[in-house]
């Protein structure tokens, strides 16, 4: 088991909580269930109740730690607890983003998916710490994400207009065009410019993946993908789709949302039929 790191306080929106790194792998994320319980409005003993009725569903060392288990009774503070809530508590339980999402599956609450996806695209996967040392670096990072974006935007309005001229000798330049501002100056074929975007709230409502109140289910849609390895690392992207920076549903800053191509609207689709769904 990799050590366990505490980050400090962690903002996403209006939540705080308490960041944690490693216990399921190194740089993974992982979330107490006290904050989670905070974070969905529920009562602390309802949410471990829900765990240890449950908890043959939970893998231990990959979902889920008991903190109680693993950690000396000393380090209380360090996690937030006081010496009367670690004492009284009979388990500590520290979730992994696959144990969350089992969590939320039992939860079955069309709100804690959307507070999911916020939570899995701002924290569960920023490979870095929000300080002061590195605040350029994610600068440099937004700044090359926005550049990328830039060169896209630019290649699909030249893929557009080629396709809309009748002259051979036009479209081939044009399309060369193309390739050379995504590549620098290899000429990619029509097919890899051609890069019409999905969010996964229009993947899920075209595929038909919904919630038991028949609305769009984007953390699912995010779910499979992840499952099938879809996704570039940020920033950057592939010929399923890639990370673009669009405004938070729940504050006024700017996050990386991952945007699906056609190859990759047409893995997940595989990947449900395979299902059976």
């Amino acid at each position: 088991m990799n050590d366990l790191k505490v980050l400090g306080t962690e903002k996403i929106g209006s939540f705080e909580f308490t960041g944690i790194e490693g216990g399921f792998g190194e740089n993974k994320k992982s979330m107490l269930v006290k904050d989670i319980a905070l974070i969905h409005g529920k009562e602390v003993k309802e949410v471990n109740r829900l765990i240890n009725n449950n908890i043959r569903r939970f893998k231990n060392g990959i979902d889920l730690l008991d903190l109680k288990q693993v950690i000396s009774n000393h380090l209380f503070s360090d996690y937030g607890f006081t010496k009367a809530q670690w004492g009284n508590s009979n388990n500590i339980y520290l979730l992994s983003e696959r144990g969350y999402a089992k969590l939320l599956k039992i939860l079955e609450d069309d709100k804690a998916w959307e507070i999911y996806d916020e939570l899995v695209d701002n924290y569960f996967n920023m490979r870095l710490t929000i300080n002061t040392d590195n605040r350029a670096l994610l600068a440099d990072k937004k700044l090359e994400i926005m550049e990328e974006n830039a060169k896209t935007r630019k290649a699909n309005l030249l893929y557009k207009i080629a396709m809309a001229t009748k002259s051979r000798v036009h479209k081939e330049s044009l399309l060369n065009q193309a390739g050379k501002v995504l590549t620098g100056g290899s000429v990619i074929p029509a097919m890899e410019v051609d890069s019409i975007e999905y969010t996964a709230t229009e993947v899920a409502k075209r595929l038909g993946i919904l919630t038991k109140a028949g609305n769009p289910y984007p953390a699912k849609v995010g779910e499979y993908a992840n499952k099938l390895e879809l996704k570039a690392e940020q920033p950057g992207s592939n010929k399923y789709g890639r990370w673009i920076i669009s405004k938070s549903k729940y504050s006024a800053k700017e996050v990386a949302q991952w945007v699906y191509f056609e190859p990759g609207v047409e893995k997940i689709e595989e990947y449900l039929k395979k299902l059976g769904e």
